[in-house]
């Protein structure tokens, strides 16, 4: 097997790990966690079968729903 198709493999199956330590997390969790991996949004679209433009917008929530969060932490 070329080398090239066995560090796909590895890959996925990572993702596959990943993934399923989030299981029962919401969409946008499991993008942000790929995403802090290195994934790009294309790439993380296909793993969770969805388009790049959902999770562009999905990343964006999340960080600005965590940003929002840690502001209201330290005004506490």
């Amino acid at each position: 097997m070329k080398r090239e198709k066995v560090d796909v493999r590895v890959e996925n199956l990572l993702v596959l790990i990943l993934l399923g330590s989030l299981k029962g997390a919401k969409r946008g969790e499991k993008a942000l966690q790929l995403s802090l991996a290195g994934f790009s949004n294309i790439e993380i679209a296909n793993f969770l079968q969805t388009s790049a433009q959902v999770i562009a917008n999905t990343l964006s929530e999340e960080r600005r729903k965590k940003s929002k969060k840690v502001k209201d932490q330290k005004f506490k």
